[in-house]
């Protein structure tokens, strides 16, 4: 004969009924949670969706207005323009010869302020990048205050320096005061390609018997040439469009280009200023995509 339960048919009939009822609200909360989450993970990623095209709308406006407004046909810095045309662009190519000089002489400052810092930041990130001792450490933070310190301050303590030491003022004390800010970011992006480097390929070479330069040349610097390009495009580009250090320390002969920009729309709000930025925004487009392209510069940015 079959064994018979001791639960009584009726009180395993009630006790499925009370367990299928304590399931049927386990599935709801579970589904209740779940809708709950969803609800946040989209409230959450549309929040942040909103702060972000509105901090690129925030970034994009002035540069788009500048744009517009150079291909003004009026006299004047006026948005929105009265009406369009290129006779400013025109206009600085044959009624502009100071700013082409201008511009002229910036491209030279910043090449040889770069090329310099190249050189420094290199043998700095050489030197410090894989130690952990204290004094390399604060030579690190030595090499990259300038990235701190205001560029107004930066520019007087040079000035100041430079009156102490009675050279006076001239093209070769402006390239000095754009090295010392432009050097940081070689200094960052370099020293990010040494640590993501194997520290094996040197010792390989060494134990091979490479001599050290030869191993710098052939090991060392193709892995991190990459590094070192995207640093001196940001310390070009920032050495360019410098405003404050080159305020302190050029001379009535050496004017760079964002001077005298700064002078022409202080003094009648000339229209060739936009029509200089355009020209400015469309070279720094096209240097940025061909430095992402050859250099990947966004990934020694992270």
């Amino acid at each position: 004969m079959p064994k018979r339960s001791g639960i009584p048919t009726g009180a395993r009939q009630r006790g499925s009924v009370y367990l299928g009822r304590v399931a049927r609200p386990e599935a709801g909360a579970v589904a209740r949670a779940s809708t709950s989450g969803s609800l946040e993970r989209f409230s959450f990623k549309a929040v942040f969706g909103m702060l972000g095209v509105l901090a690129g709308i925030l970034l994009l406006a002035p540069t788009v207005i500048v744009v517009i407004t150079s291909f003004t046909s009026g006299y004047s810095l006026r948005f929105p323009p009265p009406g369009y045309s290129l006779r400013w662009y025109e206009a600085l190519w044959t009624q502009s010869p100071e700013l082409i000089d201008a511009f002229l002489l910036s491209l030279r400052l910043a090449a040889v302020a770069t090329g310099i810092s190249i050189v420094l930041a290199v043998a700095a990130a050489l030197a410090l990048a894989r130690r952990r001792e204290g004094w390399a450490r604060l030579l690190e933070a030595v090499f990259l205050s300038p990235l701190m310190l205001p560029a107004l301050a930066i520019g007087l303590s040079l000035l100041m320096l430079f009156n102490l030491a009675g050279t006076g003022l001239s093209f070769t004390t402006l390239v000095l005061g754009h090295v010392v800010i432009t050097t940081p970011y070689i200094v960052r992006t370099t020293s990010a390609s040494l640590l993501q480097m194997d520290g094996a390929l040197m010792e390989s070479a060494h134990a091979l018997g490479a001599s050290p330069t030869y191993a710098f040349r052939t090991v060392t610097l193709p892995l991190i040439a990459r590094g070192v390009a995207a640093g001196a495009f940001i310390g070009f580009m920032y050495s360019f469009d410098n405003v404050a250090v080159s305020l302190f320390l050029s001379d009535a002969r050496s004017e760079v280009l964002p001077i005298r920009m700064w002078h022409i729309i202080e003094s009648n709000l000339d229209v060739r200023a936009a029509a200089v930025s355009g020209v400015l925004i469309g070279i720094t487009l096209l240097m940025m995509l061909l430095m992402e392209r050859v250099a990947g510069i966004s990934r020694h940015m992270r």
